[in-house]
């Protein structure tokens, strides 16, 4: 629906600032509409416009258009210098943390899953139409995490990309992982696609230095930040989930592609 278009046409990019420890401050939004519907514009700005309201954020700019709908959008923040989080400060050792829940989008986007229904299913799209960026979060992690990303093309991807900025390796305990119960069902099933690489999560992955994971998850809790440790980096290539059961395996499922046919 426009409503949760306009919002998550604005939350996905302020959840790349909350990944880089960013402060929001404006937008540039250019649409390309294929003919002027007042009932789609008006919920759509009334989307972007309650979420940008919430952070702060000014629309200074951008342009409207005819054609094929298109939403453009560049969000700008700010950071001091020189400790803005990278993807790339990670090191053997250091401990792997997520906020909130991961594979709530993914499940949604594939249907709910068999045995989720009534305010159950509506919580999971919502996860899916209106993320929340956690950008307070990440405003808390500088001069503290090592490295972090968002997930938005899966969690196992978006810990590769870390891995790979890094130089390390990773291990991913997935029975740490912070999942929701229908979730959770579908893992005990086998299905973990939806938690690994179902992406649209937006939630934050990072990494903690040993010596600053007491303070960073007291932190978290005074400030009402849900994280957990889900594993830790390694000095070595590629990553290695462990399942519940103990079996390890380096087979790990790809996140979304944008580019693939």
């Amino acid at each position: 629906d426009p409503v949760s278009l306009g919002h998550k046409a604005l939350a996905v990019n302020l959840s790349d600032l909350a990944a880089m420890g960013a402060e929001p401050a404006w937008v540039t939004l250019a649409l390309t509409l294929p003919a002027p519907d007042t009932a789609w514009l008006q919920g759509f700005v009334a989307g972007f416009g309650a979420l940008a309201a919430r952070y702060g954020v000014q629309l200074v700019g951008g342009d409207t258009t005819r054609g094929p709908l298109s939403i453009t959008v560049n969000v700008t923040g700010f950071v001091e210098k020189g400790s803005a989080l990278t993807r790339g400060g990670g090191g053997a050792g250091d401990r792997l943390f997520v906020s909130g829940h991961v594979g709530d989008a993914g499940l949604a986007l594939a249907g709910g899953g068999s045995l989720v229904s009534g305010q159950e299913a509506v919580r999971l799209r919502e996860r899916l139409d209106r993320p929340e960026p956690r950008v307070a979060l990440g405003r808390l992690l500088r001069g503290r995490a090592s490295a972090a990303i968002d997930i938005s093309d899966g969690l196992a991807a978006d810990l590769g990309h870390i891995c790979a900025a890094s130089g390390t390796g990773a291990r991913l305990d997935l029975a740490t992982l912070p999942v929701s119960a229908p979730v959770r069902a579908e893992c005990e099933k086998g299905q973990w696609q939806h938690v690994l690489a179902g992406g649209d999560d937006y939630e934050l992955l990072f990494s903690v230095p040993p010596d600053r994971v007491a303070e960073v998850q007291r932190l978290c809790l005074d400030a009402g930040e849900r994280v957990q440790d889900i594993g830790c980096l390694l000095a070595r290539d590629g990553i290695v989930l462990v399942y519940p059961d103990g079996r390890e395996s380096q087979e790990v499922p790809g996140g979304f592609d944008h580019f693939a046919i």
